[in-house]
């Protein structure tokens, strides 16, 4: 439920094995593909299964097609498996892409066709197509595929689980990374983490970094890009020692994400603070947080209580409730699969309706009843139980807690020195409007001590333009916006002057993590200068 919080931007394609060209991923067909993965949760369960009669909107059909499909293609040499995912859009269209990892290929939009049991899918941008038919059981597809000098048989097959995985690396640091457990002993669970600490005797500044909204790892992993893993070695690089954890539920943290609210996370974020105040190397004076989106907001809730954080950057931090949030996210749904203004305006008609539902309804199990029932009456051929299973979710504590928290209520009471820093391309949380309400409100008690900043050219998870990705070994890979790291060092060097850096050899490539998916370590040596 990660509420339409990941990358809306550009998207490399990392080499390729049909053409030695590098390739663009249509900017349209990528936002769409990010926000069906990450959407929110009323959009999925309510206004693409709109009826025309309904709403003006053509539903979604059920579709066979539907999931992720592994194939394993013979060519010269050898093999590569082909991932296609397909995902089944409005009026009967679908939203598919192809990943091959072996060759670094990543959602390279491919159109569908299907009648009946017939199934064509082509990629265009590869000269290529797959023509074939699906089985009777539904859970594979034969036929051929052709490509430049290529024509080979092959069979799809349904995927249960994400098929997509990357290789594991270690690399030499020129700072130290530990695998570290970090107890809340007010949750009464335990968090995996990863510890950088610069080289040197300390004491060092240090921050906690704190994701985004949805279960994340340590690194805030989407795809190729690690946005925590980059950031963390940028700062460590430049005197900062860094705190990043798995959130409740993932990799090495115990507890259920589904069941937390926004102030059950907070907890988790002080625990790792209070970890960092009693390391022997670091600066008990010089402790603060970093959040990402719903992060952001967490750092700042931290900064209203006792044994607040020194400061606090908040990346894509939001302003407005949460309830207007998603409306407005939903407005940019609708509009990038190409609905009108009627269209628009009846579903956001149905999508205040269930809102109110669910924030007018404190009973649960009265409001899990409303909101299936309107879910049925609005898709007939939902399964009951599927209809179910998705109220509960509308309804889960953190969904509630979501819907009904104001950031300006809290805004007066933080009184350490902030860095407000949003991207002008972040479609998810605009720049313009909740800047000007974080700036506002933050100054509002007479706090002086507040940096706004709106970087050009970047979206939520602060990626620039693909233009500005670093090439490694000829490929692209997607990195944190340089602009806003150069930003962040220099109010950080205002505000925790981190202590002077011991001379270390700087290794060809940057970290990762120690057990998890690989950084795109060159994203941060590209802006680590």
């Amino acid at each position: 439920m990660n509420l339409l919080w990941t990358v809306c931007h550009k998207f490399g394609i990392f080499g390729t094995f049909f053409t030695p060209t590098p390739l663009r991923v249509d900017y349209k067909q990528y936002f769409m593909k990010k926000y069906l993965h990450h959407l929110s949760l009323i959009f999925l369960v309510f206004y693409l299964p709109l009826t025309t009669a309904r709403a003006g909107v053509a539903g979604v059909e059920p579709s066979p097609l539907n999931g992720q499909w592994k194939g394993q293609l013979k060519v010269p040499g050898g093999s590569l498996d082909l991932i296609i995912t397909i995902v089944p859009l409005t009026g009967g269209t679908y939203y598919a892409a192809l990943d091959v990892p072996k060759q670094k290929i990543s959602r390279m939009p491919v159109a569908v066709e299907l009648k009946k049991e017939d199934v064509v899918l082509k990629i265009e941008q590869a000269a290529s197509r797959f023509t074939g038919k699906l089985n009777p059981d539904g859970k594979s597809m034969a036929g051929t595929w052709e490509q430049p000098g290529l024509k080979e048989p092959i069979e799809f097959v349904q995927a249960t689980a994400s098929v997509v995985s990357a290789p594991t690396f270690k690399t030499a640091l020129p700072y130290k990374l530990e695998e570290v457990i970090v107890p809340n002993k007010a949750a009464k669970l335990r968090l995996g983490a990863t510890l950088t600490m610069p080289t040197g005797n300390g004491p060092f500044p240090a921050v906690v970094l704190v994701s985004d909204a949805g279960p994340q790892d340590r690194d805030a992993s989407q795809e190729e890009y690690h946005m925590f893993g980059i950031l963390a070695d940028y700062l460590t690089r430049h005197g900062i020692a860094v705190l990043r954890y798995d959130d409740r539920g993932v990799g090495k943290s115990d507890g259920h994400y589904a069941i937390a609210t926004t102030a059950d996370l907070v907890t988790d974020a002080q625990a790792a603070m209070g970890y960092l105040r009693a390391h022997y190397r670091i600066d008990k004076k010089k402790v603060g947080m970093i959040g990402h989106g719903e992060g952001a907001n967490i750092a700042l809730l931290a900064a209203t209580q006792l044994k607040s954080p020194d400061f606090v950057v908040s990346l894509a931090g939001y302003g407005m409730p949460g309830h207007e949030i998603l409306r407005r996210q939903q407005v940019e749904i609708m509009r990038m699969i190409g609905a009108n203004s009627t269209q628009v305006d009846a579903a956001l008609k149905l999508h205040d309706k269930m809102i109110n539902i669910i924030r007018q309804t404190p009973n649960n199990n009265q409001a899990r009843g409303k909101v299936a029932a309107m879910i049925r009456l609005n898709n007939a051929d939902i399964d009951p139980t599927m209809a179910r299973a998705r109220a509960a979710q509308l309804t889960s504590p953190w969904y509630r807690y979501y819907l009904d928290f104001d950031p300006k209520a809290k805004l007066g009471e933080v009184h350490c020195p902030v860095l407000a820093l949003n991207g002008n391309e972040d479609l998810q949380v605009t720049a313009n409007k909740n800047l000007s309400i974080l700036q506002k409100g933050l100054k509002s008690a007479g706090n002086r001590k507040v940096t706004a900043h709106k970087v050009a050219g970047v979206n939520h998870s602060f990626q620039p333009d693909q233009a500005e990705w670093p090439l490694v070994n000829g490929e692209q890979h997607p990195n944190f916006s340089p602009k806003a790291l150069e930003v962040m060092q220099t109010w950080l060097g205002e505000h925790a002057r981190p202590a002077p850096l011991a001379i270390a050899p700087t290794p060809r490539s940057n970290p990762r993590t120690s057990l998890q998916k690989p950084s795109r370590p060159a994203a941060a040596q590209k802006v680590s200068r």
